[in-house]
């Protein structure tokens, strides 16, 4: 079955999906993005949508390149800022997230992700002492903010300096302290913290398919998981551990990611790996799967 966000998250709302396109409310704005999985017809009419929206997001124009549906503009279709907050309230912690139009059509914040930050706060906040968590290519931090709620040492790496600085400002907005912050590629600073010996009792992956580390470092997600995936095996405290993977390219299943994990991680069964897919579920209850998670205890 797959996970929701749950409905007491009150700052987030899918209205509407269809025809590649889904209709989202952030707190007081409604924005209109691309989503490929909306292989359906939406529920409400055009002029319905076209009521609501405050901004509509078109592929493939200024920043991006023609026919390429990540990268565009926003065009307003009623008066919004271009950056705003949301609130997120976890059960025994809460967040404080900037939202920005950019020009990738995201807006800082996948709200699918919300059971991941559930299960990372309360397995965290389970752990004895101070537990130490690594989150690898971490973008604006939500999953860092939930360990470091609930106790945790974190250290947060992204590639991206502006996105650093982006989770930053969440963390000092949600009124949390001491995350240590990295800009750095993830591969090359898992290498070096299996040679030094740390280790870790969370570990957050949401690797790309594609991406560059600051020094143009490549990452090919069908190329370089599994090896990642083999350097987190060495960091888990392999007493007392937890790890969450999400992965978002279409192709990859939830029955894949339980079985690269337990290969990367030599494990003879799959005791303690669990999976399935993070979804949202429109105002007229259609179900919008985005992204599988496969999550591991020691």
């Amino acid at each position: 079955m797959p996970q929701f966000p749950k409905d007491s998250w009150k700052d987030y709302s899918l209205l509407d999906s269809g025809r590649g396109m889904k209709l989202e409310r952030f707190g007081s704005y409604v924005l209109e993005r691309p989503e490929p999985k909306a292989l359906w017809e939406p529920t409400m009419s055009r002029a319905e949508w076209d009521r609501l929206v405050h901004t509509v997001f078109a592929p493939g124009a200024g920043f991006g390149r023609a026919g390429k549906e990540d990268s565009g503009t926003w065009e307003r279709r009623r008066t919004m800022p271009d950056q705003w907050h949301i609130s997120y309230p976890g059960e025994g912690f809460g967040l404080d997230l900037r939202l920005g139009l950019t020009a990738f059509k995201h807006v800082g914040v996948f709200p699918e992700q919300a059971p991941n930050w559930e299960y990372i706060y309360s397995n965290t906040k389970a752990l004895p002492g101070t537990p130490k968590v690594l989150n690898l290519f971490a973008y604006t931090g939500a999953a860092s903010l939930a360990a470091k709620a609930a106790g945790a040492d974190v250290t947060h790496l992204d590639s991206v300096r502006q996105v650093v600085t982006w989770a930053r400002g969440n963390m000092e907005s949600t009124g949390l302290e001491g995350i240590h912050w990295v800009v750095e590629d993830a591969m090359k600073f898992a290498s070096r913290e299996v040679k030094r010996g740390h280790v870790y009792q969370g570990i957050i992956l949401d690797p790309p398919s594609y991406g560059h580390g600051p020094d143009g470092e490549k990452w090919k997600l069908d190329e370089c998981l599994f090896d990642m995936l083999r350097m987190v095996s060495a960091l888990l405290d392999p007493e007392h551990g937890w790890m969450v993977l999400n992965l978002y390219s279409n192709g990859y299943s939830a029955a894949l990611g339980e079985t690269v994990v337990r290969e990367a991680f030599g494990l003879k069964d799959y005791t303690g790996i669990t999976s399935g897919e993070l979804a949202l579920r429109d105002g007229f209850g259609k179900v919008l799967p985005l992204s599988i998670y496969v999550r591991l205890n020691r």
